[in-house]
């Protein structure tokens, strides 16, 4: 068996096309390196051996007579476990949710992924109901950082990015509200897209609305780039969602350096607000001045908009309000505090107070709609900090009580609906990785990841040591 460490989810087609790999050795190996990593990372809430099992038969024997469901049959996947799964519970990190079921449903990205015969080898941790920035909650625990066991993983996506860096599957299903792929993938070391909001169908919607992005987290660009092409196929259960075929995100990779070559991309270091450590702002500096070699122009400019936080917390708040008022009373202290405690909040605004939050959230848009035709690519960090001590919702020792006062790069882009990824760039002086953000204006999917991809391949990602 080639090692895990060295596929990706195309090479693995590839291979299967080809002959040299079987769906079902690829799948066993997963699911060993699974078994044997989980109980020290804890990435995964469900596993379910024998349905991957005879899944990946099914798809050997479809390779077999060159006859694949679609463009990633037989490549390991995941699902975080926000999202509906046919056959198997979605408990959301919450000991509020019935086990029982029933199960019948997939959300739209994971039934086109297993439309395409993606083989679905687990169910990904998260906090519950996603509410905040580290993976962590009672009813599963906390997920740990792939390269430092000691520090958080991030959330809400945690358990999809510490799959991804240490190869236990290729492919995972993540969703971001806030950052919720972006902040794991960043604190990982991994690649992590969230793309304009509608490219992804999603049902049933999240209680944050048209916040809440579906997208993938992978160890590459070329892999989340196939992964979004299955990803964004449409479903009429989304009312909101383009239902246009989607573009060949993988196969517009090619010649990424010509595309580059000739943009214009402005670099903020801190989007006139942040505080960013010294040593991950080094890293990014770095990482920006990449894209002036690939021949485009940087300049160093903020976009102009104060720091969003206030709105979005009401939004945010609003939110959980309207969650919190669909689970029974009786149920309520089940439940991690703080999200009551937000909920709360929520309940307190008035409708007309909510509307100006939206409101200063339509500007916001309009605001970068118009940066946009000035520059195709807005870079800045993604994450201000490596990865604090797990065991916390913030970093101790920083004054601060919630998730988005250390990530005031990823939320704004939420309220804006903007592609924005996630790109490893680097590691801070404790040997944590540094991740830069590349913004686009809405639609401008693909050629987010053709920046994305022309980064990676001057500087290829490094992945972790897994340690059993």
């Amino acid at each position: 068996m080639t090692d895990l460490d060295n596929l990706t989810a195309n090479s693995v087609v590839a291979s299967y096309r080809s002959g040299d790999l079987s769906p079902i050795e690829v799948t066993r190996a997963t699911l060993d390196r699974m078994n044997a990593l989980n109980a020290q990372y804890n990435a995964f809430c469900l596993i379910d051996e024998d349905r991957a099992l005879a899944d990946a038969k099914a798809s050997e024997k479809r390779w077999r007579c060159n006859k694949p469901l679609g463009l990633i049959d037989g490549v390991p996947a995941t699902i975080k476990d926000l999202m509906l799964s046919k056959g198997w519970p979605t408990l959301r990190g919450s000991k509020t949710s019935e086990v029982s079921g029933p199960w019948e449903e997939d959300t739209p990205c994971v039934a086109r992924m297993r439309e395409h015969g993606a083989v679905f080898v687990g169910k990904t941790t998260t906090p519950e109901f996603g509410w905040k920035g580290v993976t962590e909650c009672a009813l599963t625990g906390k997920t740990l950082n792939p390269w430092n066991t000691e520090r958080v993983s991030g959330g809400s996506s945690g358990g999809a990015a510490v799959a991804a860096a240490l190869a236990m599957g290729f492919l995972h299903i993540s969703s971001d509200g806030g950052g919720s792929i972006r902040m794991p993938a960043g604190f990982c070391g991994v690649f992590g897209f969230k793309p304009t909001f509608g490219v992804v169908p999603t049902y049933p919607s999240s209680a944050q609305g048209t916040l809440s992005h579906h997208g993938p987290t992978t160890r590459t660009v070329g892999d989340a780039a196939l992964m979004l092409r299955v990803m964004a196929e449409a479903d009429s259960r989304d009312w909101l969602a383009l239902n246009n075929q989607p573009p060949d995100f993988h196969n517009m990779l090619d010649r990424t350096e010509e595309v580059v070559k000739g943009l214009r991309i402005a670099y903020s270091r801190n989007l006139g607000y942040a505080q960013v450590d010294p040593d991950v702002l080094a890293q990014v500096d770095a990482a920006a001045s990449v894209f002036n070699d690939l021949g485009a122009t940087v300049d160093e400019v903020d976009p102009g908009f104060a720091n969003p936080r206030q709105y979005f917390e009401d939004i945010w708040s609003v939110g959980l309000a309207f969650l919190i008022a669909h689970i029974p009373d009786s149920k309520h202290h089940l439940m991690d505090e703080p999200i009551l405690a937000l909920a709360d909040r929520g309940k307190s605004i008035g409708a007309v107070e909510y509307r100006e939050s939206e409101y200063k959230r339509e500007e916001l848009g309009r605001l970068m709609g118009l940066f946009h035709t000035k520059y195709d690519l807005l870079l800045t960090p993604q994450l201000p900090l490596t990865a604090f001590a797990a065991g916390n919702e913030v970093p101790p020792g920083r004054g601060m009580t919630r998730w988005w006062e250390w990530s005031p790069f990823t939320y704004p882009f939420n309220l804006t609906q903007q592609p924005a990824a996630t790109v490893p760039c680097g590691f801070g002086s404790d040997g944590l990785p540094v991740a830069l953000q590349i913004v686009g204006a809405k639609y401008a999917d693909t050629l987010v990841l053709q920046a994305s991809h022309a980064y990676e391949k001057i500087k290829p990602f490094l992945m972790p040591t897994p340690k059993s």
